[in-house]
């Protein structure tokens, strides 16, 4: 992977819920194609050398496996909700890699897990580094200038991330004109689509599209997926040359 710019390996392209939905018999839940089987969000970025992890949702245990438990070097956590944030505590051999975010989502998981944050941890618990960064700042993530993209999800302000020829954006409901035009053109594009039907806090497919025609990436691809969108194979083909549905397992070189 050390031959390409940049490499994105999609960890889980799930929701919350993940795919197939506990207690659901549809027939995306029952599907046999292997790319129907979504587990909760997570990305794997490899550039400039470093392996970035962005968000660690409660699936990361067997997603990391996966790939081979590569080293880590940093943690982009883009909002506080558990299917982000749920797989922090399966940590404990990647000691004092830093994890980058909001103030907000800082606070939050140090009430959370007080545990590791506590004066005498418990031994053998996980280390966090945490670095706050706000939705204005570009930073230096493990060598990496990152630069923040702010979006609300809902009423909840959180954030993308772009690193060189990737703009990573999950959970996004709205994104202010002016963050669109900052990503006009970029050559990759990695963002959420629910399901089809519009929903209070995600945007859904007709939204998605709308906006990936507005930034012009290069090529799209879709993310945090429920089984409402429906089976991958039939959502591919009604999809706009350039654009692309995520699943679990999936690397794009850029």
């Amino acid at each position: 992977m050390d031959n390409v710019n940049l490499s994105i390996t999609i960890l889980g392209s799930g929701t919350s819920t993940g795919v197939p939905q506990l207690g659901c018999n549809c027939p995306v839940c029952r599907s046999t194609d292997p790319r129907d089987k979504r587990l909760r969000q997570s990305a794997l970025v490899h550039y400039c050398g470093k392996n970035i992890l962005i968000d660690c949702g409660p699936d990361f245990r067997q997603q990391y496996m996966s790939v081979g438990c590569p080293k880590l070097d940093a943690i982009l956590i883009t909002h506080i909700h558990y299917d982000h944030i749920g797989g922090l505590e399966e940590l404990r051999g990647f000691q004092d890699v830093p994890i980058f975010a909001r103030g907000d989502v800082i606070d939050a998981l140090q009430c959370r897990l007080a545990y590791c944050f506590a004066e005498h941890p418990y031994p053998g618990v996980p280390h966090f580094s945490l670095v706050e960064i706000n939705d204005r700042d570009t930073f230096n993530c493990a060598g990496v200038t990152v630069e923040p993209i702010p979006v609300m999800h809902y009423k909840l302000p959180i954030l993308g991330f772009r690193m060189g020829p990737l703009a990573y954006i999950t959970d996004c409901k709205t994104i202010d004109p002016a963050q669109v035009e900052r990503l006009h053109g970029v050559p990759l594009l990695v963002i959420n689509a629910l399901r089809i039907e519009e929903h209070l806090s995600h945007l859904s497919l007709t939204q998605a599209l709308r906006l990936i025609e507005q930034i012009n990436p290069g090529r799209a691809v879709l993310i945090h997926m429920s089984h409402q969108i429906g089976c991958h194979a039939q959502v591919e083909n009604i999809l706009p040359d350039g654009v692309m549905l995520a699943y679990d397992g999936l690397e794009i070189n850029v």
